[in-house]
C-alpha cells in the first residue's frame, strides 16, 4: 500500500519529461527549417554568381577577339602604303577626267580601232619644232627636204608622218593662234598642242606634250623630235629607222655629256645645278637637235607625263627620264647634226 504513490509519481514524472522534450523540439525544427532556407539561399547565390562569371568570361573573350591586334611596323607601313596608293589613284582619276574633258584623249578611239583592224604599224612620226615667228623657216623646209601636198600624203602611205609642232599662245585665240590655224588649214602639216603654251622657257614641257600627242594620234615604231634649225636627209633617216624596226626601248641620238653651267645669266645656265652632284656634270643624253624614241618609251612619257620632272633644257630633261627605265642607249654619229662628217642624216640649217 505504501508503494502506490511512488508508481503514480513516476508516471507523472515521465509525462513531464515528454512534454518538456516536445516543447524543446519545436524550436529545433524551426531552426533547422530556417537553416535549410539559408543554405538554399546561399547555394542559389553561389550558383548565380558562377553563371555571372561564365557569362562575363564569354563577353570578355568576344571583346578580346574583336579588339584590333597591335600593328607591327610592317603592318603600319602597309596601311600607309595603301593610303598613299589610294590617294594617288584618286588624283590620277581626277587628272584623267580633266584630260578627257579638255579633249586631251580625243583620238584614243580611232587609235584603238586602227590597231585592232590589223593595219600595218607606221614607221615613224617626225615632229619638227616651230614657233609663231618661224613662218619663213617653215616655207624653207617645205621647199627642201619636207614634202608638201600630195607628196606628203604619199610619204604617209609609206608609214612616215611629218608635222610641225607648236603650242598655243598665252593669249588663247589671238592673232598668233589664228595665223597658225589659217596656215594649217592650207598646208595640213601641223600638230597643234592645245594644252601647251608656246614659249621659249616652256620648251622642256613641250617635249611631254609632243610625245603624248604623237602616241595618242598615231601608232608608230618610232617618234622623232627635230629642232627647227636642222636640215634632214629624210631618206637617210628613214633607212636608219627601218634598220631598227621592232627594237623596243631604243633611245637613239648623238649622245653626249658635259659640265652643268652654274653661273646665272650664262647661256646654258641650269637653275637646279645642285641636283647634279659635286662634280656638276650632266648624265649621258642625246643632243636636243634630233632625238628618237621607240614606241614603248614614248608611251611611258605619255602615261607618266604628270609626274615627270623637267629641267632647263629639253635634251637633259629627256635624258633624266631615260635613266629610270630600261632604255637602250644608241649613240649614232649620223645624228650629230653639228659635226663635219659626211655620212649623216642631218645638218644645222
Amino acid at each position: 500500500m505504501e508503494s502506490l504513490p511512488t508508481t503514480v509519481s513516476s508516471k507523472s514524472d515521465r509525462r513531464g519529461r515528454s512534454s518538456k522534450s516536445q516543447n524543446t523540439s519545436k524550436p529545433s525544427l524551426i531552426m533547422a527549417f530556417f537553416s535549410c532556407l539559408a543554405w538554399l539561399y546561399v547555394a542559389g547565390r553561389l550558383w548565380q554568381d558562377a553563371q555571372h562569371r561564365v557569362a562575363l568570361n564569354t563577353v570578355l573573350k568576344k571583346n578580346l577577339e574583336l579588339r584590333p591586334k597591335a600593328l607591327t611596323v610592317d603592318d603600319k607601313l602597309m596601311v600607309l602604303g595603301c593610303k598613299d596608293l589610294e590617294r594617288r589613284i584618286v588624283e590620277t582619276e581626277m587628272e584623267l577626267a580633266q584630260a578627257k574633258s579638255q579633249g586631251y584623249l580625243k583620238n584614243q578611239k580611232s587609235l584603238s580601232s586602227s590597231s585592232s583592224s590589223g593595219k600595218k604599224k607606221m614607221l615613224a612620226v617626225i615632229g619638227v619644232y616651230t614657233g609663231f615667228g618661224s613662218h619663213l623657216k617653215r616655207n624653207k623646209f617645205r621647199g627642201s627636204w619636207m614634202p608638201r601636198d600630195d607628196a606628203l600624203k604619199k610619204l604617209e602611205e609609206r608609214g612616215v608622218i611629218i608635222r610641225f609642232v607648236i603650242g598655243r599662245s598665252a593669249n588663247r585665240g589671238d592673232s598668233l593662234d589664228r595665223k597658225i590655224d589659217q596656215e594649217n588649214l592650207a598646208t595640213k602639216d601641223f600638230l597643234i598642242l592645245e594644252n601647251h603654251e608656246e614659249a621659249q622657257e616652256e620648251l622642256p614641257k613641250k617635249v611631254k606634250f609632243f610625245y603624248s600627242a604623237a602616241v595618242q594620234n598615231w601608232d608608230a615604231e618610232f617618234y622623232v623630235k627635230v629642232d627647227d634649225n636642222v636640215d634632214l636627209d629624210l631618206e637617210g633617216l628613214i633607212g636608219l629607222l627601218e634598220s631598227r624596226r621592232g627594237q623596243d626601248g631604243a633611245y637613239i641620238g648623238c649622245m653626249k655629256s658635259g659640265d652643268v653651267v652654274t653661273q646665272e645669266g650664262s647661256q646654258w645656265y641650269e637653275p637646279e645645278w645642285w641636283k647634279f652632284g659635286d662634280d656638276k656634270s650632266y648624265f649621258r643624253h642625246a643632243t636636243g637637235s634630233l632625238v628618237i624614241l621607240s614606241k614603248n618609251l614614248a608611251q611611258y612619257i605619255n602615261i607618266n607625263s604628270g609626274l615627270l620632272k623637267t629641267y632647263a633644257f629639253d635634251d637633259t630633261t629627256i635624258g633624266s627620264w631615260m635613266i629610270g627605265v630600261q632604255a637602250t642607249y644608241i649613240d649614232d654619229n649620223r645624228l650629230c647634226c653639228s659635226s663635219t662628217r659626211q655620212e649623216k642624216v642631218c645638218s644645222m640649217a
